[in-house]
């Protein structure tokens, strides 16, 4: 009998210049109109002053490690990269939450 995967958050955060937030804003909104991977469940743009977050949902760690085999670098620090912004990333186990 399989037991259930927590759910993992991933959070990408960069500090971000000024003339290119608007750059970061438009490049998460052409994200969401790409297909999603496998176990996302919910992606959020988060900021704070020049601090952008990407805090993404995913279904177990299976979904995520399954995301990060691909060829192609992940789509929230390749935007960050592409502002030339330097993203890190934090991997969280949810432990606890509100149901839907």
């Amino acid at each position: 009998m399989r037991t259930q995967q927590a759910q993992v958050l991933t959070e990408v955060r960069a500090t971000v210049e000024p003339s290119h937030h608007d750059a970061v804003v438009a490049g998460f909104a052409d994200l969401l109109a790409q297909p999603r991977p496998d176990g996302l469940l919910r992606t959020e743009l988060l900021q704070v002053e020049d601090e952008f977050r990407i805090q993404t949902l995913w279904r177990d760690r299976e979904a995520l490690a399954a995301m990060r085999a691909g060829t192609e670098e992940p789509a929230a620090p390749r935007l960050f990269r592409s502002v030339g912004a330097q993203p890190q990333l934090t991997i969280l186990e949810v432990r606890a939450q509100t149901a839907p």
